[in-house]
Formats: structure tokens, sequence, C-alpha cells
């Protein structure tokens, strides 16, 4: 086992021959430094069966360091898998800050990467044989704001007149803008195909918007459907990755379109809208997805 890293304070990588073992093997880095603390990258191959991995490579670092009394350590992971064909390494991000401390020492992903793309050998990631190259990026960071104080979140409100009589099947925002993109919100009044019945907005990139073949978007988004009568207004999340294959995402309201009809319009017959949103990250280049 080696290490490959050319900067030892931000990335360390190593390699091993994968022997026919059984899927619960893992294999561990030597220890690195970064921030201050010790750490090592844990690989299992061919994953990890009691973190729901299996069919994937699960991938984590644990943070060796110990520390009297104990404190909290906040950090983002990014892990990596080198490509012989793409003469790069492929860099699988956790958008989301870890804590780690004396009762959570290790936190990674259980599904990293597909088994089944590991062992593609047109994607290069096998080398030399049966062997493979991992790497992992722990770059400290400042504990998270706390959920329930004002987040930078972008602000967009809608509102729809005539709610009752509208005769097509779906109504398309004015555009907005999240990051470094144009967005629209498009509603199904009466739900479409797949949420027949139920209220049904779409978050996607504006016309003209393109995300070129690796650029993707990590977006958190809260949408309201709010009570005109109260404060009992109608709340949604969504996390999630948007990429080329994926322009659109859902946001199914969980209550029928005749209650919306009930308890959500206002005396003008207006139905209104209120969208909170950021973009948590972005990947211009990942050659893989």
């Amino acid at each position: 086992m080696g290490s490959c890293a050319s900067d030892p304070a931000i990335l360390k990588s190593w390699r091993d021959r994968l022997p026919p073992t059984s899927s619960n093997d893992k294999y561990e880095s030597p220890p690195f430094s970064s921030g201050g603390h010790n750490w090592r990258l844990v690989v299992y191959p061919k994953g990890n069966e009691e973190d729901n991995g299996m069919g994937f490579v699960s991938m984590y670092v644990e943070c060796l360091s110990s520390t009297t009394p104990p404190i909290d350590v906040f950090a983002h992971l990014t892990f990596f898998v080198f490509s012989e064909e793409e003469k790069k390494y492929l860099s699988i991000q956790d958008v989301e800050v870890k804590r780690f401390n004396s009762s959570k020492t290790v936190w990674g992903l259980s599904k990293a990467l597909p088994l089944e793309t590991l062992k593609d050998r047109a994607k290069g990631f096998i080398l030399y044989g049966e062997e493979h190259e991992f790497g992992a990026h722990v770059k400290i960071a400042s504990p998270p704001v706390p959920v329930d104080l004002n987040l930078p979140f972008h602000k967009f409100s809608w509102s729809i007149r005539d709610f009752s009589n509208l005769k097509q099947n779906d109504c398309v925002s004015k555009t907005f803008h999240m990051g470094e993109k144009k967005w629209t919100l498009t509603l199904y009044p009466k739900g479409d195909s797949e949420t027949d019945g139920q209220l049904h907005q779409n978050l996607l990139l504006a016309d003209g918007e393109t995300l070129m073949r690796g650029e993707m978007i990590f977006v958190r988004v809260q949408l309201q459907v709010l009570d005109p009568h109260g404060s009992n207004h109608l709340t949604e999340s969504l996390n999630c990755w948007v990429m080329a294959s994926t322009r659109a995402y859902g946001l199914p309201q969980s209550m029928p379109c005749a209650k919306i009809q009930e308890a959500y319009l206002d005396r003008e017959d207006t139905l209104k809208v209120e969208i909170e949103c950021e973009v948590v990250k972005a990947i211009k280049n990942n050659p893989f997805f």
C-alpha cells in the first residue's frame, strides 16, 4: 500500500491489489494531516454492507486525532478515484459539512461509485492489472449555520391569478436567478401524469440555459404555497443534483388540488407561491456523469 499524493496537506491517495475476498473487506490508508488533525481514508471496494453500500464502492474518512475535552471538527469531504483513461481523478463530493467528534469519528459515502462503473475497463479505473487508486481531500470548515437562522437563499414569489379558471395543463413562471443560472417554475394545477389529482411543480433550468457535459449543480430548495388566511403554509423541500440528463425536478405537494382551491386561494382567486433556493455546490468538469 503506498501514498500517491502530490500535496500531502490536501490529498492522500493509496492503492492496493484487490483480492477475491468478501464484500466486507476494507482498506485503510496511512495517516495524513490536514487542518491540524490526523486522518485516514477507509475504502470498501466491494461496498460496506452494514451501511447499505452493496453494489457500490464505499469511501469514508476517519478522524484519528484525540482531544481532551472532546471538541467538534467540521470538514468538507471530497473523494477521488483515478482514471488511467482520462489521466485525472474523478472527484465525488459530499456537499454537506460533516461534524467529527469523539462520538462520531467516521463520515463518508456508502454509495460513492457504482461497482460496475469501477470495473468497467472503458472508464479506466482499473490500473496495472486489477489495482485501483483512491484518494480523499479533507478541508476544515466553519460550523454550519443553524437551520432556524435565515440562510442566504434566493427568494422568488409567484402569484397565479384566476387559478380556479385555468384551462391549460401547466403554468410557467418568470425566470429568476440562482447561482450563475436562470431558472423557472412550472406548475401543474391539476397534477401531471405521475401525480394525478395532486398539485405539482417542477424546478427547471430556463430556456437557453445549458449544462455542459460533466457540469453538475447541487441545489437546495424550499417551496411554499402560502396560506392567505393564516400561517398554515404548505411546505416542501428538495436537495438534489441537476445535470444535463435531469434538467427538471418535481416538487409534488401532499394535498389534493381540490383542497388547494378550498384553502389556499385568496378572495381574488389567486394562488401565491414562494420559493427559497440556493446553489450549494457546482462542478464544472465531471467526465463520468
